[in-house]
């Protein structure tokens, strides 16, 4: 009984006189990882990395961020660009969860849209972006409608294979039980697909970004694309690596919200990693 009592400790991942010094939160892990990165960006660019066109200090970077917020001109880009990808994104959930769980409880639904949800979840934004220009204009219609057209695809394919991979002993339990089919739907399929959906959403964040940005290249009045096309083409470094940062950060933040919305609504998925 020692003996497995003294493997079992040192086979444990922490020994008990150093799981005390480890903070309970994962935040400074990611606030040290920023810090970390950012010295190293302001010292290589001042001591290696020393041509302007191609990179920039960061505090340079800080300083052209500051301007342009004086200015006005940051903020309106800002709202430009995330009250896009606010109303694309939350088409491309509804239509996204909805068409997903259709072609997950109705085979023919599955073999009617298959083909068509693979051939555009395959097509190229640059493809499809002028076309929605030329459809809706410079205006933040077709910026939404790429968007969401970039964003549903991930979401209706991880929301189908969440229900599809539901656990057949689960629902031979609510069959035991007399669940009715909503029941069932509401009680087992939703919470079972619900990290996969969430996935999903990750994955669409990024990808609905992507949709907006490169709508604005094409044309736009205003917005954080339209930013980093012509700050690139004045050779405008600051102000270029700004957009991309803020655009960065703000995906970063919402994956991260979204982590959290799992964690609150599928606490069993995230148990194993505390």
């Amino acid at each position: 009984m020692a003996e497995g009592t003294v493997k079992a400790q040192r086979s444990g991942p922490v020994r008990p006189w150093l799981a005390g010094l480890r903070p309970r939160g994962r935040g400074w892990r990611v606030v040290l990882s920023v810090v970390l990165v950012a010295v190293l960006w302001e010292v290589s660019t001042r001591t290696v990395f020393t041509n302007p066109l191609i990179i920039v200090p960061l505090s340079r970077v800080a300083e052209k961020t500051a301007t342009l917020a004086t200015s006005g001109t940051l903020w309106r880009d800002i709202y430009t660009s995330l009250s896009e990808f606010a109303l694309g994104f939350a088409i491309a959930v509804l239509v996204g969860v909805t068409v997903g769980t259709l072609m997950a409880v109705s085979d023919a639904v599955h073999d009617f849209l298959t083909l068509w949800v693979s051939a555009l979840y395959a097509t190229p934004t640059v493809a499809v972006a002028p076309i929605f220009i030329i459809w809706f204009g410079i205006g933040w219609e077709s910026k939404i409608a790429v968007a969401a057209l970039l964003a549903v695809f991930p979401i209706i394919i991880n929301t189908e294979a969440g229900i599809r991979a539901c656990d057949r002993h689960w629902l031979e339990v609510a069959r035991s039980f007399q669940a009715s089919g909503f029941q069932t739907f509401r009680m087992v399929l939703v919470p079972a697909s619900l990290p996969f959906i969430i996935a999903g959403l990750r994955l669409a964040v990024g990808r609905a970004l992507v949709g907006v940005v490169v709508a604005e290249f094409f044309g736009a009045r205003s917005g954080l694309g339209l930013l980093i096309l012509s700050s690139s083409q004045v050779f405008d470094t600051a102000a270029l690596f700004m957009a991309v940062i803020i655009l960065a950060g703000f995906g970063a933040v919402m994956v991260s919200l979204l982590g959290t919305l799992e964690r609150k609504l599928a606490p069993w998925r995230a148990h194993g990693h505390d």
